[in-house]
């Protein structure tokens, strides 16, 4: 029997609907959707880290439903049952249930393994309108999650730099381990949140030089302008400013609409004019503050059309669209293009010149999915690098109306096997349907799909 001084005690309380209470060190913390083995297990390492912490064992009062069990837990972890030391040694127990729930070893915090980085395929672009390919890691995820030497230095053989280039794996945040860790614990995260870190590492890199995404799909409502919109403010959420929002529509494009305005109404056809003094050597960034409209809360600029007008009086010519490119890749690190529905029109097919990746939105309608592919597989048969685009595309489906079920997402994403690079499902969000896009307004499962999504086009760039 451990022997226990008279003191601190540790209260839990089950309650039948499977919610515990535990009271250490005066603080009452709360278990919820933690499984009943779970929370033997949350329970004995939060005893034995108290325990640790007075360098003694420590009692520990469990009320259930079903009764009370005294147990006491020591420093290491031990568990056993709690019985008065007057009382006449009754001999061998029968091994305590929480035996088994003895906290296993402390888990290393190291860096998740990663699937091996997809194939390279060359998406340059005209060499006159596109920054020299840099050979370097950024699309390889181990490359990612490695710190970065600040230096390059040829040490003397037998000598080891005193910089550490390892970085320790940053505990768990989400989760019961989160919780835990907030504790004072230090728990590694499980594999869901360390994907979810990867995505983040993935969309937050910087490329040397500039890099464009057109999205599209030659019908309207298939959710180019949301998609658009959304990977921007996670692009720029996660990896700063220096993100572009171009609405390249002929007809009434939306983007506008579904965006924050600025406090002016500057549009692409007020920018074309201005482009020989914003390519000038006097120009400053702020001079293109009076053309785009920044999204305070997302971070990213929105270039937009003007949707009031007739196409014939905001006509765009494919030679404006190589100058609005060069003005949006002196002052954007990232270009993400909503285009209109006319494949044929000069504006769209100079759009795909300057193109480094191209994303199809569809939503779970045939006909958007049908559109889609067929604009794929005509990318295809055109020239080698547009081939070559379409082969490294990613496909965003969406989720637009309520009835639509995961059947019809799964269908629709089988549907572009062989097609595109990558598959990105989104669920329904009503925050997508209506009014402004704006990321903080998406459910938390909506945010993940989005970054999810995100990652998936930042490979290919």
């Amino acid at each position: 029997m451990t022997e226990v001084s008279s003191g601190e005690q540790v209260l839990v309380t089950t309650h039948p609907d499977g919610t515990s209470e535990v009271s250490v060190g005066g603080t009452v913390q709360v278990l919820s959707g933690v499984g009943s083995e779970d929370v033997h297990l949350v329970v004995t390492t939060l005893v034995a880290e108290r325990a640790a912490q007075l360098g003694r064992p420590v009692r520990v009062l469990h009320r259930e439903p079903d009764g009370e069990r005294r147990l006491v837990v020591t420093p290491s972890g031990q568990v056993h049952d709690d019985a008065p030391s007057s009382e006449p040694d009754p001999g061998p127990a029968a091994e305590p249930v929480w035996q088994s729930f003895t906290p296993p070893p402390a888990e290393p915090l190291v860096t998740p393994p990663v699937e091996p980085p997809a194939p390279v395929i060359d998406l340059t672009t005209p060499a006159e309108r596109r920054t020299p390919a840099v050979a370097a890691p950024w699309s390889d995820p181990e490359a990612l999650a490695r710190p970065v030497r600040p230096w390059a230095y040829d040490y003397p053989e037998g000598r080891r730099s005193f910089l550490r280039e390892e970085a320790a794996e940053v505990p768990a945040r989400r989760g019961w381990r989160g919780w835990l860790n907030q504790a004072g614990l230090r728990l590694a995260p499980v594999d869901a949140e360390r994907a979810e870190r990867l995505d983040e590492l993935t969309v937050s890199q910087h490329w040397p030089g500039p890099r464009t995404i057109a999205v599209v799909n030659g019908k309207g409502g298939a959710g180019k302008t949301p998609t658009t919109a959304l990977l921007a403010a996670v692009f720029a959420r996660y990896g700063g400013a220096g993100v572009l929002a171009w609405d390249n529509n002929q007809t009434r494009g939306t983007l506008g609409w579904r965006t924050e305005q600025a406090g002016h109404d500057g549009t692409v056809v007020d920018l074309i004019p201005r482009v020989p003094h914003l390519l000038g050597e006097t120009a400053r960034s702020s001079d293109l503050a009076q053309y785009v409209h920044h999204q305070r809360a997302d971070r990213y600029d929105v270039l937009r059309s003007k949707p009031l007008a007739l196409a014939s009086e905001q006509r765009v010519a494919p030679e404006d669209v190589d100058d609005l490119h060069t003005v949006a890749s002196k002052y954007y690190r990232l270009v993400i293009i909503d285009s209109g529905n006319d494949e044929s029109d000069p504006m769209w097919l100079r759009m795909i010149d300057h193109t480094d990746q191209v994303v199809v939105a569809t939503s779970t309608r045939d006909d958007h999915a049908e559109a889609g592919a067929l604009l794929l597989e005509a990318l295809a048969s055109r020239d080698e690098r547009c081939a070559a685009l379409a082969s490294s595309a990613v496909v965003v489906v969406s989720q637009a109306v309520a009835s639509a079920t995961q059947s019809d997402v799964r269908r629709i994403a089988e549907g572009f096997s062989g097609l595109a690079r990558e598959v990105a499902s989104i669920p329904f969000d009503r925050a997508m349907v209506e009014g402004q896009l704006r990321h903080e307004a998406l459910a938390a499962d909506t945010r993940r799909a989005w970054l999810r999504a995100a990652a998936a086009v930042a490979r290919g760039l």
